[in-house]
C-alpha cells in the first residue's frame, strides 16, 4: 500500500459525511489573514487572503489557492489549506473570485469555470513582487478546473513551478447533470442561495444581467438554469451547454507541462466517472484517484480526532518543487 494513500476516517466514510465534515468541526477560521485589495485592468477589483503580511516575508516560496464555487477564506478546505501552507514557512495567498469576498464587484463579468484572466493577473502579479522565489498553485472544486483551463493556456509560460487541483468538475456537463440526483440536491440548494443572492444583488446595480432585468422575481431552480440565464450570456456563451463544452478540463489535460497532481474520490457526490481521465496522461501529470472522500472531503483518523489528509498531500507533493 502507497504511504500517501488516503484511508477514510474510521466509521465516517459515507461520501456526504466526508464532504460535510469539515463544515461540521471547522466552524470559525484557523487564523487570522491578512487582507489585500488588488485593482484589476478593467476596472474592477480581486480581494486576497494572505497568510502572512507579504512586504514582511519575500523570501519564503509562494503557494496561491483557487477556491471553489461561492467559496473564500472562510470555507474550511481554505483556510486548512492555508494553515497548512504556513505551517511549511510558505507564504500562502488565497484569491477571491469576483464577488466572493463578502464585497460585490463592479462590473458585470463575474467568474466562472473557464475564466482565467484573473488568475494570470494574480499570478503576474505574484511573479513581479517575488521574481526571484518559487511558486506554485492549487485549485479545489472548480478553482481546480480554472487551474486546469489556465496551464493550458499559459502552456509555455505558467508562471509557477508546480500546481495541485483537488476535485476538479473536469466534465462540466457532466457534473452539472450529477448535482441535480439525490442528496446532491442539497448541495445544489446551498450554492444556489449564495449565487442567487448575489444576481439580485447585481441587478441592482446593472438593469440587466444576463437573461434577468431589474424588479424581476428569480425563479432559478438548479445550476443549469443558472448557467443557461446567468454565466452563459454574460460571459459571452451561446448557452449553458456551450460554456460546458468550452471549458471543461478534461480535454485540455494533454496540453498542460507543468508538474501538476490531481486529486479525485470515486465516491464524489458532485461528480460522475466521466471527470476521470480515460486516456493516458502526461509523465509531468500525477493523477491521484482514492475510492473514498466525498467532494474536497478526505478526512482520515476518527470523529474525535479527525486528520485532514490535503493538509499533509498537498505540501507533501509541492515540497519538492518549492525547494
Amino acid at each position: 500500500m502507497n504511504p500517501h494513500d488516503f484511508t477514510p476516517m474510521r466509521w465516517g466514510s459515507n461520501p456526504h459525511l466526508q464532504t460535510l465534515f469539515p463544515r461540521i468541526v471547522r466552524r470559525t477560521p484557523l487564523f487570522e489573514p491578512v487582507w489585500q485589495r488588488l485593482n484589476t485592468p478593467d476596472g474592477d477589483f480581486v480581494d486576497l487572503c494572505w497568510t502572512e503580511n507579504p512586504q514582511y516575508n519575500k523570501n519564503k516560496p509562494i503557494v496561491v489557492l483557487f477556491h471553489g464555487l461561492s467559496g473564500g477564506f472562510n470555507s474550511p478546505y481554505a483556510n486548512g489549506l492555508l494553515h497548512a501552507f504556513k505551517a511549511q514557512n510558505w507564504l500562502g495567498v488565497l484569491m477571491h473570485f469576483r464577488s466572493c469576498s463578502g464585497s460585490m464587484n463592479k462590473k458585470l463579468k463575474s467568474y466562472h469555470s473557464g475564466e482565467t484572466l484573473d488568475a494570470r493577473f494574480m499570478l503576474n502579479y505574484v511573479k513581479e513582487h517575488f521574481p526571484h522565489l518559487p511558486r506554485a498553485a492549487v485549485g479545489v472544486s472548480m478553482g481546480g478546473n480554472v487551474l486546469v483551463r489556465y496551464l493550458a493556456q499559459f502552456n509555455d509560460d505558467p508562471l509557477i513551478n508546480a500546481a495541485c487541483v483537488i476535485s476538479p468538475p473536469l466534465d462540466l456537463a457532466a457534473c452539472s447533470e450529477r448535482i441535480q440526483k439525490g442528496f446532491s440536491k442539497v448541495y445544489q440548494t446551498y450554492l444556489l442561495h449564495s449565487m442567487t443572492r448575489s444576481l439580485k444583488i447585481k441587478l441592482t446595480q446593472y438593469p440587466e444581467v444576463g437573461h434577468w432585468k431589474s424588479g424581476q422575481k428569480i425563479r432559478i431552480s438548479n445550476l443549469f438554469e443558472f448557467d443557461e440565464t446567468v454565466t452563459a450570456p454574460i460571459n459571452d456563451f451561446k448557452n449553458a451547454k456551450d460554456y460546458y463544452q468550452k471549458c471543461s478540463g478534461l480535454p485540455v489535460l494533454n496540453k498542460i507541462s507543468t508538474p501538476l497532481k490531481v486529486i479525485h474520490s470515486s465516491d464524489d457526490p458532485f461528480m460522475t466517472s466521466a471527470v476521470i481521465p480515460s486516456s493516458p496522461l502526461p509523465k509531468n501529470i500525477e493523477y491521484h484517484l482514492t475510492q473514498q472522500g466525498g467532494h474536497v472531503g478526505f478526512v482520515s483518523g476518527t470523529f474525535k480526532k479527525p486528520f485532514f489528509w490535503l493538509e499533509k498531500e498537498v505540501p507533501r507533493w509541492l515540497k519538492p518543487h518549492l525547494q
